[in-house]
């Protein structure tokens, strides 16, 4: 099977640099803290554009800032 690279979530990273808690940012997007401390952890299989798009608009970023393709 051909490699097609994969994606890998910066959420952690972007979390740290702002000092923001998993359990703040799941109050904050409205969401259970199992669901960010899986997108924290890198754990998804699946992304919820929902979830998506409130982390974009509580931390201020773009999916660009969350988001990372690499060919492997």
């Amino acid at each position: 099977m051909q490699s097609y690279g994969k994606v890998t979530l910066k959420l952690a990273a972007l979390m740290d640099a702002r000092g923001i808690t998993r359990n703040r940012l799941a109050r904050l997007v409205n969401t259970r803290y199992e669901v960010v401390d899986k997108w924290y952890k890198g754990h998804v299989e699946k992304l919820d554009l929902d979830v998506l798009a409130r982390v974009c608009f509580v931390l201020g970023c773009s999916v660009q800032d969350l988001l990372e393709y690499t060919e492997t």
